[in-house]
């Protein structure tokens, strides 16, 4: 392929940007060459090995699980997407710990007569689990079932607990569509299956960033692009997850792939619009809401690998290119 990105992307330093290109963008076999060699090389990418540094006994890095983004729980989502072996004990190691810590309470309450539950957790969990041969630990299934349980009517769910909020949340709703997607593909659980056309509908409906009362846009930073997106939302991140359900065929998601490929610079390359993190050897105070340090270097100037891979795999799922 004589695109400029894929040439760019298969130019870099991280074999895990290399082999993700080679596999999802241009779908080579996995017994090519050189997918086998850019697979060999990922343990030792600085980036997997940044994210496993420093792991304790518990399979922990001396922070809460869930601790942003230094916790086992966040560390596994990159490492996961990076394409880390699954087979690596450090990464089975972690997620027990992840899993000890939902299963050690209950993951919902009760509002007006409606289960409130931070569901990007379990949603994450489940993805990650999954990747890496958990799907029949009993604690995930556990997970899963919460979810299926508090499916909001519209298809997703929310942790709000205003009484008066009665519409499934996007940041809520989109890792866990993926942990669904990853479990009900592995397992061919028909509940599973069946909670993933539910929740991909919701998104569809409003055709990723729009309301379907007004048309106007929901929330302008959703139309910017990041990575990692953690718990938060983007078109790119939703288009994504989508890919990953077959669903970027449907009609309604053309919009937002036609920005996304307006997005592309001179280069043909795609850069971050925003973030949510910040290097570690930022000295600035955390406020509450602010961008947390990242044990990882995820690019904040210039184009940007993994946004530039995430493009080009919603293209190519689109048939686009």
């Amino acid at each position: 392929m004589s695109d400029p990105a894929v040439n760019w992307l298969l130019s870099s330093q991280d074999p895990s940007v290399r082999y993700l290109t080679l596999v999802d963008v241009l779908g080579e076999s996995t017994r090519t060459k050189a997918v086998r060699s850019a697979k060999d090389a990922i343990p030792q990418s600085p980036r997997i090995r940044a994210l496993l540094e420093g792991q304790r006994k518990d399979g922990g890095f001396g922070v809460h699980p869930y601790h942003k983004w230094m916790g086992a729980f966040w560390r596994l989502v990159s490492l996961v997407e990076l394409g880390a072996p699954r087979l690596d004990p450090r990464m089975r190691l972690a997620a027990n710990q992840v899993l000890e810590w939902l299963n050690s309470g209950p993951l919902t309450i009760e509002v007006n007569g409606r289960a409130r539950i931070h569901a990007s957790i379990p949603g994450n969990a489940i993805a990650v689990c999954t990747r890496l041969g958990m799907s029949d630990d009993a604690r995930v299934r556990r997970l899963v079932d919460t979810l299926i349980e508090t499916q909001w009517a519209d298809g997703g769910w929310n942790c709000d607990q205003n009484p008066d909020a009665t519409h499934s949340s996007f940041y809520e709703s989109l890792a866990t569509l993926w942990g669904l997607i990853e479990y009900s593909k592995t397992t061919e659980n028909t509940e599973a299956a069946g909670a993933v056309e539910r929740v991909a509908e919701l998104f569809l409906e409003h055709r990723l960033f729009r309301s379907t009362s007004s048309g106007d846009v929901i929330n302008q930073e959703w139309l910017k692009l990041h990575y990692p997106l953690y718990w938060h939302y983007d078109i790119l991140q939703a288009l994504v997850i989508l890919s990953r359900a077959q669903k970027l065929s449907n009609p309604r998601v053309k919009e937002a792939l036609d920005i996304i490929e307006s997005k592309r610079d001179k280069q043909g390359l795609w850069r971050s619009e925003g973030y949510f993190w910040r290097p570690m050897t930022s000295t600035r105070s955390i406020s509450k809401d602010g961008p947390r340090r990242e044990v990882v270097d995820w690019g904040r100037r210039g184009p940007n690998e993994m946004i530039t891979l995430n493009a080009l795999r919603v293209l190519r799922a689109a048939d686009r290119i």
